[in-house]
């Protein structure tokens, strides 16, 4: 298996130099593969064997250091939070020499001295002019940074004076105002990243002292006193509070927790002291998984990213090329005696024509919508994924704690045999399904000590068989006793029928029922409300339970009595006559194989459960099912933001281009169809998504 690198590259601010040191390192040595984000600036990279890692890190430090000027690289766990805050500083510096340059500039403007807007211009434009120089001598010759020095010095020797200041002042101004709004955008990654806990209070020898969280085992006790975060998943062992899980969660109201109770880490404990057993050690908890789902789900592309990326870098030599056209051709038809005005208008189209605003808002939208998703409760592992959801046409539900509480109760039973009681009980304190659960929890009074059980063996779809007292006990449904030979009783009851029998012969049958979420059928309606034509369960429950269940809720389509490999092939049944995308929702653990095969699949409630997170590419970390309408729409209302935002900016460079071609436009709308256009962009991919 590949080993995954993470990079940060603090200081990138050019989209197009972005997109160039992705490609390099895709063809660096010892890489399979590599994706950048530039508004995170993370860059992910994958590597063939751990043992090249230093090379392969060498390697990015150098092509960056080739490719773009004064960026700073390090491995994404080495002083993330300082290099953030640095660069923050460098927007503020980069603010007051704006401020200064205004003033020189306005200066100019009242008095008229020329000498005030070149210093104007050195002041705010000497960065620029610097990274041309310097990109040009490593080859790099046609970016934006060209592009503005050679439109500003061209306005010079026009004798523009005011305008060339004018244009690099415009142009640092939005520059610095759309780094201003990617800083924000990423402020929600970043509070994320506050959420991880600094320290841990283990309770050793009847004391407490401070440890890192990576130092605590599984099995050490913890004290999480009131205001503290929880540092590491585990059961509170002593004590009561109230939980802060909106950051996890989405959840507003505190939870409230006692001893037995599980909590996860990342959660804040509002007001009592507990004492938690740890469960899981730091890597595995689910703070650091939660971490690193949200912060690489950038590194996952939709095919309109990658798109733009290619038809910027094609674009991009079009436009170069035709801007070269401009200022040379109608001079050789014409003559030379005008080609101050054929080079001014090519300086012109140059200016306009840049792709940044495409390159920067569009990741930015995926971005800003992940983002959104998160703080909602609701993980979207990539742009990819999002893309996807917007085209979601049907929606198949399991049933069991996905539609229902997945907590069963016994209403009914036909067993009266103590002792096949007390085998079944043993039996069922091995399983981990939901009945299981539901029977050990009610039928306390049939455990014994004397009554054991051994070979079990446990087939999913069926049930389970144990040897009690030297016979073969089966407990499971209708399926299993007809495979053992053994008649059972029929019942059209609504619920979950638990068949038991016992030496061969049949025990009798206990009937169990699972309580459907209240907001079940809202969520249906929900989905239908917002453009979903199709919604179908699947259940391995008898037909009567699971048309009981779809009935209630609004659900037309329904598929009972199906094995695990039932419902896979039944999925991609329904996959292959849409036209549209399927989601599947399921539970994230006994559904893994169906959520990974789905167009997209969503795990419920999966926060802290790893299958869940593995499999899914969508994961409610609540168990809201109302989520999975509210996931929809939010990527309906994102990609419906990308499209405008593809529309208005081509929209606006084709009018300026042409303009520009004609005479009609100047530097300074040209500016504005480069920093101007990328600045609506950009707020406008940062709007409210719903």
């Amino acid at each position: 298996m590949d080993n995954v690198m993470e990079v940060m590259l603090e200081g990138l601010n050019c989209p197009h130099c972005a997109g160039k040191i992705e490609e390099k390192v895709k063809q660096a040595e010892h890489i399979t593969e590599a994706t950048l984000n530039f508004i995170s600036k993370e860059l992910t990279v994958y590597i063939d064997d751990e043992e090249n890692r230093e090379k392969v890190y060498n390697d990015i430090v150098r092509i960056v250091n080739e490719t773009e000027d004064g960026v700073n690289v390090y491995e994404k766990k080495k002083m993330a939070e300082e290099a953030i805050e640095e660069e923050e500083d460098n927007t503020k510096f980069k603010a007051v020499m704006i401020g200064i340059s205004i003033a020189f500039f306005v200066s100019g403007l009242i008095s008229g001295v020329k000498s005030l807007f070149v210093v104007s211009y050195i002041v705010v434009g000497y960065e620029v002019l610097f990274k041309s120089v310097k990109n040009i001598l490593k080859g790099r010759i046609f970016d934006e940074n060209f592009l503005m020095s050679v439109a500003s010095i061209g306005a010079f020797v026009l004798n523009d004076f005011a305008e060339a200041a004018a244009v690099m002042l415009f142009y640092q101004v939005g520059e610095t105002l759309q780094d201003m709004a990617v800083d924000k955008s990423r402020r929600s990654v970043k509070a994320l990243i506050n959420i991880m806990p600094e320290y841990a209070n283990i309770f050793e020898n009847g004391e407490t002292r401070k440890a890192a969280p990576e130092e605590i085992k599984a099995g050490d006790i913890i004290v999480i006193k009131a205001g503290e975060k929880i540092p590491l998943d585990g059961v509170v062992t002593e004590g009561s509070s109230f939980v802060d899980m909106s950051t996890l969660t989405g959840e507003s109201l505190p939870v409230e927790i006692g001893e037995g109770d599980e909590v996860l880490s990342g959660s804040i404990n509002n007001t009592g002291i507990i004492k938690v057993k740890v469960t899981r050690e730091y890597t595995d908890s689910t703070v650091a998984k939660l971490l690193e789902l949200v912060e690489r789900s950038g590194s996952k592309k939709a095919k309109s990213e990658k798109f733009i990326t290619r038809f910027a870098g094609k674009y991009t030599m079009t436009v170069v090329f035709a801007a070269i056209a401009i200022a040379i051709i109608p001079n050789i038809i014409t003559g030379w005696e005008n080609a101050g005005i054929w080079v001014h208008r090519a300086l012109t189209f140059l200016v306009a024509s840049c792709p940044c605003a495409l390159v920067v808002s569009i990741p930015l939208g995926f971005f800003s919508g992940i983002g959104e998703a998160s703080r909602r409760g609701i993980l979207i592992k990539g742009g990819n994924y999002l893309e996807l959801l917007a085209d979601v046409g049907t929606v198949v539900f399991d049933k069991t704690g996905t539609l229902t509480k997945g907590v069963f109760s016994a209403k009914r039973s036909t067993v009266y045999d103590k002792n096949v009681l007390a085998g079944v009980y043993a039996a069922e304190k091995y399983s981990n399904h939901p009945v299981a659960k539901a029977f050990v929890n009610e039928f306390s009074e049939y455990e014994s000590k004397e009554s054991k059980v051994q070979n079990i063996k446990e087939e999913k779809g069926y049930g389970m068989t144990v040897d009690h007292d030297g016979k073969v006990l089966a407990i499971g449904n209708e399926r299993l006793m007809k495979k053992l030979g053994i008649k059972c009783d029929e019942t059209d009851e609504s619920g979950t029928v638990l068949h038991i029998g016992y030496d061969g012969r049949y025990s009798g049958y206990i009937v169990f029922s699972d309580i459907i979420k209240e907001n079940a059928k809202k969520a249906v309606d929900l989905l239908e409300k917002i453009g979903v034509y199709e919604t179908v369960m699947l259940t391995g429950d008898k037909k009567k339970t699971a048309e009981d269940v779809g009935e209630s809720i609004g659900i037309k389509k329904i598929y009972s009595e199906l094995l695990p490999e039932n419902k896979v092939e039944k999925i991609e049944e329904i996959m292959k006559g849409n036209e549209r995308k399927t989601i599947f929702v399921g539970d994230g653990i006994n559904d893994a194989p169906v959520i990974a095969i789905s167009d997209i699949g969503a795990a419920m409630g999966g926060l802290g459960s790893d299958a869940a997170i593995e499999a899914a590419d969508v994961v409610i970390m609540n168990d809201d099912i109302e989520k999975i309408a509210e996931a929809i729409e939010l990527s309906k209302n994102t990609m419906k933001i990308i499209k405008e935002n593809i529309i208005f900016v081509m929209g606006v460079k084709i009018i300026v281009l042409l303009l520009a071609a004609f005479g009609i436009a100047n530097l300074w709308l040209a500016v504005f169809a480069d920093v101007g256009v990328a600045l609506i962009a950009i707020f406008n991919s940062m709007r409210e998504k719903m």
